[in-house]
């Protein structure tokens, strides 16, 4: 029970590695608030987890506050933010994304991270504690050929980790990334452009663990350093990856 008594957000917690890191939290004792664009599959994950449903455009302030809002109803306090939702352009030649497609990976990968701050860092700054977690990628520590403006959005993740990280640090809140390697999810055709067991081979054979992450790795590591286990670790992007980073 590392989170009981805490209190919960995790965005793009309908499925993929969101839903892993809403069923760890649920196990662990933590209150959570499943929030997701797919609102059909926030209250599906929600009934089945025992958690609470929102539906939210991750890329939007006005959906940011209601989240907000939405939250300190059920709980009273946020203790923990999940930045977690996520997505990706298909693998093309840098010059070859459009502006819309380069326009929302921003939006949803970067930006959100900077609405989540408007809205929950002052609940966090009232009490004077709280943990957040933003979802990088390892694609922003060694970035992979083909996605280069989702490797940029996710270094920009990483970087804006320890921004915040530094400037929260004297108001009790401790903020961390975790930087997944490609994981057995909804996304994963759309970073390798097709699922064949060729491709899934090529991707594989980066990861000297040899095999991809799961939504339970991640819903471990993201358990750990949301934790009072972790209450020294601030700052830091973990690499959940198999070893693709050394």
């Amino acid at each position: 029970m590392r989170l009981e008594g805490k209190c919960a957000i995790v965005t793009g917690g309908a499925s993929g590695f969101g839903r892993g890191i809403v069923e760890v939290f649920r196990r662990e004792g933590a209150e959570v608030m499943v929030a997701d664009l797919n609102r059909d599959g926030a209250e599906a994950a929600a009934r089945e987890t025992g958690s609470r449903a929102a539906g939210c455009d991750v890329s939007k302030d006005a959906d940011w506050r209601a989240l907000t809002a939405a939250a300190l109803d059920a709980f009273g306090r946020i203790d923990v933010l999940v930045n977690n939702a996520g997505i990706t352009h298909l693998p093309k030649p840098m010059e070859e994304v459009d502006e819309a497609e380069f326009d929302r990976v921003l939006a949803v990968n970067a930006k959100s991270v900077y609405l989540s701050a408007r809205h929950v860092v002052p609940v966090m700054k009232s009490a004077r504690a709280g943990a957040i977690l933003n979802v990088a990628s390892t694609a922003g520590v060694s970035p992979r050929p083909r996605l280069n403006w989702y490797n940029a959005s996710k270094g920009w993740m990483i970087t804006a980790t320890k921004a915040m990280a530094v400037e929260l640090a004297p108001e009790g809140i401790r903020v961390n990334c975790l930087n997944p390697v490609a994981g057995d999810t909804p996304l994963l055709k759309s970073f390798m452009g097709e699922d064949t067991p060729e491709m899934r081979a090529k991707f594989l054979s980066t990861i000297p663990l040899g095999r991809f992450s799961t939504p339970q790795d991640m819903g471990e590591a993201a358990a750990f350093l949301c934790s009072d286990a972790a209450s020294m670790i601030t700052g830091v992007g973990l690499e959940v990856d198999g070893g693709r980073c050394i």
